[in-house]
């Protein structure tokens, strides 16, 4: 079986049995949605300051529902001794991985395209005009799937994996979340990708080939040890 077979192999996997139960992908609709609504309970939506950290506020919600995805995607094979079935199976590791985070991908760009028409009535934006801002949320979300696929599986033996695996990931997150920031505020407010912005959707980009490649360079080693 080759890398790309087992990779798409892999996901569809995961995606089957997550849209089966839900439970994930129910809990981070749900979460993200009321965030969404409390936020704009206290915040007015139509008050300059709203706009200025609108772009913090969207980035906060997701990457919070971004861990209720991620905490399953290991978890979800330890009954029955699936995960050590996986382990024995002759998909290799780095399949195993980029599968994983293929498919949580996936689910977090579910609950953020059924988020941003919701955020997109309390601030009055018309999302058909932010094709840029599409691109941003699919580069981010890529980040956060695979650098968090990663310490889900190495915390996923931990009996507080949940609280680890925020604790390890928000760190090496903060360039990426901080890029998100920046360049969504902007675009959200209406205003173009001045000069002083273009490095930041590069490094959006860079973000996401370095944790790739490092993912695809650790995968035996954090799979297999």
């Amino acid at each position: 079986m080759n890398v790309w077979s087992a990779t798409v192999l892999v996901a569809s996997k995961d995606l089957r049995m997550e849209l089966r139960s839900k439970d994930a992908l129910n809990a981070a609709v749900a979460f993200s949605l009321a965030m969404l609504v409390l936020f704009s309970f206290a915040f007015d939506p139509d008050s300059e300051q709203a706009r200025e950290i609108a772009g913090g506020l969207l980035w906060l919600v997701f990457t919070f529902a971004g861990t209720l995805l991620l905490n399953r995607s290991f978890a979800r094979e330890l009954p029955n001794d699936c995960l050590e079935s996986l382990l024995a199976s002759p998909i290799p590791a780095v399949s195993l991985l980029f599968g994983k985070a293929v498919a949580n991908w996936v689910l977090l760009l579910m609950v953020e395209f059924l988020c941003l028409p919701i955020f997109g009535i309390f601030y009055n934006i018309e999302w058909p005009r932010q094709i840029r801002m599409l691109v941003v949320v699919m580069l981010v979300s890529w980040g956060i799937a695979v650098v968090g696929t990663v310490f889900g599986a190495l915390t996923v033996i931990l009996r507080l994996r949940e609280w680890m695996l925020r604790v390890l990931v928000y760190p090496i997150l903060i360039p990426s979340l901080l890029a998100a920031i920046l360049v969504s505020a902007h675009l959200i407010g209406g205003q173009p990708i001045n000069e002083a912005l273009e490095a930041w959707p590069r490094l959006l980009i860079g973000f996401d080939i370095i944790f790739s490649l490092l993912t695809a360079a650790v995968a035996d080693k954090v799979l297999v040890g």
